[in-house]
């Protein structure tokens, strides 16, 4: 059995409804998704998600190469959101799911027109040896670079 190492977790509430956050995170990830985080090897010309589940989110660049990030695993619009996350312990793009952590995205009311957003990184133990490496820069202060970009994009 591998070794267990915890989820992190994060959050943000932004003043917008369930329906505008879960559609900003889906349908306009390159609004907020952080620059750093690229897999495709030239200039990233796109970012999508296919909205079902089955289905990927993935970069492309310039040239029209794709790299799969990972498959949605839930698509519960407008308040869930579940997804492969297609990295090694070095950052690197893996071509399947045998070797992914998870993401799990929850869009919450909170208050009369407010949304809370739930993001947890589980099954971390997934990426092998470099696991620790990720957990370590993932566990900072939240909401963290790519949740505090979704808030400013809302």
């Amino acid at each position: 059995m591998p070794e267990e190492i915890p989820d992190v977790r994060k959050s943000v509430v932004v003043a917008a409804p369930v329906e505008h956050c879960f559609e900003v995170f889906t349908e306009h990830p390159a609004d907020w998704w952080p620059p750093s985080h690229v897999l495709v090897k030239k200039e990233r010309a796109g970012l999508a998600f296919e909205p079902f589940v089955g289905g990927r989110y993935y970069e492309w660049d310039v040239d029209g190469n794709e790299v799969t990030w990972g498959r949605v695993l839930e698509w519960d619009p407008p308040h869930r959101l579940a997804m492969t996350w297609r990295i090694d312990g070095r950052w690197q793009s893996v071509p399947d799911d045998d070797r992914a952590s998870e993401i799990e995205v929850d869009f919450i009311a909170a208050g009369s027109r407010g949304t809370r957003v739930e993001l947890a990184h589980v099954k971390l133990h997934r990426h092998g040896d470099g696991a620790w490496n990720i957990h370590k820069a993932l566990d900072t202060s939240s909401p963290g670079e790519t949740l505090a970009r979704f808030a400013d994009a809302v």
